[in-house]
């Protein structure tokens, strides 16, 4: 189960606790849930109880527990816990069936991983200067937005600098607006369209305009140019792109990816499979607690503490898209994109997708292939809403 599948399920179980009559409230339009921070319970948590408690007329813990009952049925909801002042805490399903439903979703999606409807009733008119971040910026938003299933709509103050196109940017119209329309205003670039795709591309030029918060000024230097892990984009783009050769090697290999469960694999001698970046004394912990449950190796303990990191940025990937759409911050992306591309390099140096020297492709290494596939999609998908190319060479 996703962050955005709890979220409608939470949602789903105050629909029918007000369709029952057991809560007079109105329904609220979404419902926000979040990872439980360090020291809490559960893997997340939401204040819907808090939310609902004034208009309901009840006490906030009465509501969690008219709400705890209905989640706590639903299939992928292993446990509800009322926490606080009534808070609701939730601890999903063994990780590894929800893993498996994160990688099937992202297979299935592919680069619209993410999209959905949430703002499907809702209509944007934004206007800005005849200012190039403005207009990548406006622009992106839209993409954002409409990926969420909004409806919108650009214009600029006056006629668009033909560059533009070139940066991927188009309006509705120009011209002074009959009424007073949504601004998009972050801090200029500083330089033109024809002056940025002359030094950087439209690739670098357009990341270099989003990353940054709309406050902040903008990094719009050669270091966008930089072939290195310095340069973020770069990073993330050479993420996808080895993501896409791990595939093709896979191929060569005569295998596929698998989404087996972490923790259910079959166990693979030590010499097959084995994630070597552990620190030895983990390794060693992990081996002992495994041989004392009579369970698999060290080496799938390892492999399913790598491969954590990157699977949550995963399963959050959703959630992220509609906080960008919604507070209109493509930056959130960029972000985003590079936290996924910094956690992928980490899966995949300290377990590598393909067999080395004499291996043979086992179990293990079609999980981790599932893994790094999916995180090349995520990027792709990234890059896409952002109006960057994705190359899957490098």
């Amino acid at each position: 189960m996703t962050p955005a599948d709890l979220s409608r399920t939470v949602l789903h179980a105050v629909r029918r606790a007000v369709d029952e009559d057991a809560l007079r409230a109105p329904v609220p339009a979404r419902v926000r849930v979040e990872r439980t921070r360090p020291g809490g319970s559960g893997d997340y948590a939401c204040a819907v109880a808090l939310q609902l408690a004034g208009p309901a007329a009840l006490p906030a813990l009465e509501v969690a527990r008219i709400l705890r009952e209905r989640v706590a049925a639903e299939p992928g909801v292993g446990r509800v816990e009322i926490t606080g002042p009534g808070f609701l805490s939730f601890t999903l399903d063994a990780p590894a069936a929800g893993d498996r439903a994160v990688l099937a979703a992202v297979r299935e999606q592919g680069l619209a991983y993410g999209h959905g409807d949430a703002l499907r009733d809702e209509i944007h008119q934004f206007h800005h200067a005849r200012e190039v971040r403005s207009a990548v910026t406006a622009q992106t938003v839209r993409r954002l937005l409409t990926a969420q299933g909004a409806r919108v709509r650009t214009t600029c103050a006056e006629p668009p600098d033909p560059d533009w196109v070139r940066l991927g940017v188009t309006v509705d119209a120009h011209g002074t607006p009959p009424v007073p329309l949504t601004g998009i205003r972050p801090v200029p670039a500083g330089a033109t369209a024809g002056e940025l795709l002359e030094r950087l591309g439209p690739d670098a030029a357009r990341w270099g305009l989003l990353r940054a918060a709309g406050h902040d000024r903008a990094a719009l230097g050669p270091e966008l140019l930089v072939q290195g892990e310095a340069n973020p984009l770069f990073r993330v783009r050479y993420a996808h792109a080895r993501a896409r050769a791990l595939t093709r090697g896979a191929a060569a290999l005569g295998f596929t990816a698998e989404a087996a469960p972490y923790g259910e694999s079959p166990a693979a001698p030590a010499a097959h499979g084995t994630c070597h970046a552990e620190p030895a004394a983990q390794a060693a912990k992990a081996a002992n607690a495994a041989n004392a449950a009579n369970t698999e190796p060290a080496a799938t303990t390892a492999h399913a503490a790598a491969a954590r990191p990157l699977l949550d940025l995963i399963a959050d990937h959703p959630g992220v898209l509609l906080a960008g759409a919604r507070h209109r911050a493509p930056d959130r992306v960029a972000r985003q994109l590079e936290a996924v591309a910094h956690a992928f390099f980490d899966f995949h140096d300290s377990c590598p997708p393909l067999p080395a020297g004499d291996e043979k492709p086992s179990a293990a290494h079609r999980a981790r292939l599932a893994i790094a596939e999916a995180a090349g999609t995520v990027l792709a998908g990234g890059l896409s809403l952002l109006g960057i190319r994705a190359p899957e060479h490098l």
